[in-house]
């Protein structure tokens, strides 16, 4: 499970880099996008999961 997120935070880091340097409005949207894709991937991944578990 840590591998995904680690995964995850190496991919939003470059997302980052690539969104300071950008500079056409539909790369920063495709950015963006990418970007709010995997908060929402990280903030699942970061819930507790069920008392019964997995």
């Amino acid at each position: 499970m840590s591998t995904v997120i680690e995964n995850l935070l190496l991919r939003k880091q470059k997302l980052v880099e690539e969104l300071e340097k950008a500079q056409a409005v539909e790369d920063r949207d495709r950015i963006e996008h990418q970007l709010e894709q995997i908060n929402t991937a990280l903030d699942f991944l970061d819930r507790p999961g069920p008392k019964g578990g997995r």
